[in-house]
């Protein structure tokens, strides 16, 4: 069995008979304002400028995913062509992410990330000349939607990777719980500015806008001061021995493989997501089919979700502590749980305040578990294990869309949420005993020193 390689600049006091397991929980930094602790991260220049130039750079990336889903509906009236779009732009996500870390490893952060912001600028100024000299075709459409996701294949698991080289590991929790913040705030500011946009001046506006939002992200990167790096290259990273992409990337796959703790987090949180995550498909048919509160009723339950997630992120960035596999699995018990109720309530204020609930836990375990997974890895391997990560979160989704909206049409929406709901409870439990089974296996390595 590989160990848990430590990092090259701090090494755990875990370490013990070349034994390594997740930290364990640290104590957050005390402040005078215990408000103010919850944006600890942005006191480093470095992360305030990448931070605020991505807030700018998501709130129009969200603007326009509504400005060109209105744009497919208004070209084919179709959903199935709406839907046949969305799949084009997560496609790359699941064929190619794990080269995305293999280039994240391999290319120095930064100059990735200019380059595919820099790339998806151009997409959304091509996306808007084409509207607005009125030659915009269908095909055209998915042609920048396959372009926008292979970009992202990149850029995901290089921003991830990022961070930590920006703030350290000792804030490496709150800046995840402040990303965090800054995508669910981005999923609720975006589509709601972009509404009214579209309402005014019609959708090429959108797209404008968001080609103007990159700017603020490309010179955040631009400013960043490399002097004031936490943690340098690898010296793995540049190792005269050439490796290819594919031997690059097995690394990181036998790595996963051989690190239990690692693929407990990656597994367990990857299927509940996917049979857990699907409010997309779940929340209209309730909405309508259910507990009958129509368009304004489904709007507001998408809205406590989104406020749930909110809410958590803002916690997880005043928390501040490195969580371990146990506060992963506890995160994980109280979402099914509380997906469970949800599913059986057909109440609507009831629905209301367990869906924020169920909003809340979510982040949380997933949130925790990015964390829990990027203050572990060594740092050559880093973006090959978050592209994996990506695949296993992100990926999962668009099979669980396809799966619950198949079960959906047997079953009912309550039914479904409610199988769905127990299974991620299975899961978890599943995962609580594996997180046992690894603890008697490495309880030999771990005397004296602190348990994950």
């Amino acid at each position: 069995m590989e160990e848990l390689t430590p990092s090259t600049r701090e090494q755990d006091t875990s370490v013990h008979d070349n034994k390594q397991t997740l930290p364990a929980a640290s104590v957050p930094p005390q402040s005078s304002n215990h408000l103010l602790r919850a944006f600890s991260s942005l006191r480093q220049r470095n992360f305030r400028l990448y931070w605020f130039g991505q807030m700018i750079s998501l709130i129009g990336s969200w603007m326009q995913s509504i400005g060109q889903a209105w744009l497919v509906l208004e070209i084919t009236h179709s959903g199935w062509q709406l839907g046949l779009v969305g799949a084009l732009q997560a496609l790359p996500v699941l064929l190619f992410s794990l080269f995305g870390g293999v280039f994240a490893d391999h290319w120095p952060k930064r100059r990735v990330l200019l380059l595919t912001q820099s790339a998806a600028m151009i997409q959304a100024l091509l996306f808007w000349l084409l509207i607005v000299t009125g030659t915009v075709q269908l095909w055209h459409i998915y042609v920048l939607a396959l372009l926008l996701g292979l970009t992202n294949c990149l850029s995901g698991p290089t921003r991830q990777a990022f961070v930590i080289e920006m703030v350290g590991r000792k804030d490496l929790p709150n800046a995840i719980g402040l990303n965090s913040t800054t995508t669910t705030l981005a999923r609720i500011v975006g589509p709601g500015i972009g509404g009214v946009i579209i309402a005014v001046s019609g959708t090429p506006t959108l797209f404008l806008l968001n080609a103007l939002s990159f700017l603020a992200a490309i010179a955040g990167l631009a400013l960043i001061d490399m002097r004031q790096w936490h943690i340098q290259t690898s010296p793995q990273a540049t190792d005269p021995i050439r490796q290819s992409t594919l031997q690059r990337l097995y690394e990181g796959i036998i790595y996963v493989w051989k690190t239990p703790p690692i693929s407990l987090l990656l597994l367990i949180v990857g299927l509940i997501l996917l049979f857990g995550s699907n409010f997309n498909v779940v929340l209209p048919l309730l909405a309508t089919n259910v507990l009958h509160v129509g368009a304004t009723g489904y709007g507001f339950m998408s809205a406590t979700l989104g406020l749930g997630s909110l809410l958590s992120a803002l916690w997880l960035a005043w928390y501040n502590q490195t969580p371990t596999i146990r506060h992963v699995l506890i995160g994980a018990l109280l979402f099914g749980l509380l997906e469970t109720l949800f599913a059986l309530a057909h109440i609507y204020l009831l629905s209301l305040i367990l869906i924020t609930g169920v909003g809340f836990a979510e982040n949380i375990f997933a949130s925790q578990g990015m964390t829990a997974l990027q203050t572990t890895i060594p740092d050559h391997l880093r973006g090959r294990v978050i592209s994996i990560q990506i695949l296993c979160f992100d990926g999962s989704l668009p099979l669980g869309y396809l799966l619950v909206g198949w079960l959906a049409g047997i079953c009912g929406a309550s039914l479904t949420l409610l199988i769905c709901a127990l299974i991620c409870l299975l899961i978890a439990a599943v995962g609580w005993l594996w997180h046992r089974s690894i603890k008697k296996d490495q309880v030999a390595f771990s005397n004296g020193h602190k348990k994950i």
